[in-house]
């Protein structure tokens, strides 16, 4: 049950073209309570009375001059908002079965007939207020039920993230003493994409599942990761093996996020020209995500040391990025990553990698 006090405090809207009405009717609410009363004689003036005051209820005469009941019905209902329940309470001498039909299809909710006994019409107005009221705090709480189930899907979106982070650091941590690599990876990966004018969302995907490019490593020996000297051709076999590794791990999902980043694992060592992992794919064969972290990739790898090979400068590195373009890389990619270097953002990599590791 609704507190009398909740509802007394509603606000009401009074319609009828007779003076002597809107007195008593007034009169009547004002002894029982109500304490805001906004009322017209003139059907003309309800629309905007209706948008400035935003009446919890509004009472209304079926049969006025220049506008009747039904008219008024057809102007306030745009300017009620679906799912909202805003009662019209009709006011009529005449209450054939047609006129109640074409009420109700209006947008009445219940009727009163003139001439109105007093504790009827009070006891109308009181059930379609209390109606309001609950459909009101319904609404509240469903929309406080929507925010928490809003809230736990972003925590558990978060932690399939970092558990996705994890899994990441754990194939990298064995090559890369900072275990930063792959946060770095991410972050080159969604600037080149931004440059390409990759949509935000697509953008964001990338930036979570490129660091999953070598999750496929966790399947390689120490012996052959770690070893400080050339690969034979035998290791080297076993080591191309990491991109089918990563691929059977990432696949399955019906997640948009591990299905880029399976992409991704399976297509980051492909090159432009062919002659990568996979034979006889090349050129927009390879998805554009694989063919982004490939230059991100390479970058970070020559650009940082490792257990087989010391650190290449930035600049050798550009070098040898931009001399491989249309070859090794995408000439698109390459164009993109050098709008990225260009634009000064090589220690925002670095900065935004170390805060997430």
């Amino acid at each position: 049950m609704v507190e009398r006090t909740e509802l007394t405090r509603s606000r009401i809207l009074l319609v009828d073209d007779e003076p002597g009405n809107v007195r008593v009717l007034t009169r009547l609410l004002e002894i029982s309570g109500y304490v805001d009363i906004i009322s017209t004689t003139d059907p003309r003036e309800v629309a905007a009375l209706f948008d400035l005051h935003a009446p919890d209820l509004v009472l209304l005469d079926l049969h006025m001059p220049h506008m009747d009941g039904f008219q008024v019905m057809d102007e306030l209902r745009p300017r009620i908002p679906t799912g909202v329940y805003l009662p019209i309470l009709v006011l009529t001498g005449d209450l054939s079965p047609e006129v109640r039909e074409r009420a109700l299809s209006a947008g009445a909710r219940d009727f009163v007939t003139k001439p109105f006994e007093a504790g009827e019409a009070l006891q109308r107005i009181r059930n379609l207020l209390e109606t309001r009221y609950l459909h009101r705090a319904l609404a509240a709480h469903n929309a406080t039920l929507e925010e928490r189930v809003r809230g736990r899907t972003r925590e558990l979106a978060e932690a399939q993230v970092e558990i996705l982070y994890r899994l990441a650091l754990a194939a990298e941590y064995r090559d890369d003493v900072t275990g930063q690599h792959a946060q770095r990876v991410g972050v080159l990966s969604a600037l080149i994409a931004e440059a390409l004018g990759q949509p935000p969302e697509r953008v964001r995907l990338i930036r979570q599942a490129a660091p999953l490019h070598d999750v496929g490593k966790i399947g390689i020996p120490d012996a052959i990761l770690m070893k400080p000297g050339p690969l034979t051709a035998a290791e080297f076999e076993v080591m191309k093996s990491h991109t089918s590794i990563g691929g059977r791990i990432l696949s399955g999902s019906h997640f948009p996020l591990l299905q880029v980043a399976r992409q991704i694992a399976l297509s980051h060592h492909e090159f432009w020209a062919g002659g990568g992992y996979t034979p006889g794919l090349f050129g927009e064969g390879i998805p554009l995500v694989g063919r982004i972290v490939s230059v991100a990739d390479t970058f970070d790898c020559l650009t940082h040391e490792r257990p087989y090979k010391p650190a290449a400068s930035v600049q050798d590195t550009v070098d040898e990025i931009q001399r491989e373009r249309g070859r090794q890389f995408d000439p698109q990619v390459v164009d993109a990553f050098m709008k990225v270097v260009e634009g000064g953002a090589l220690e925002t990599i670095r900065k935004e990698a170390a805060a997430s590791g």
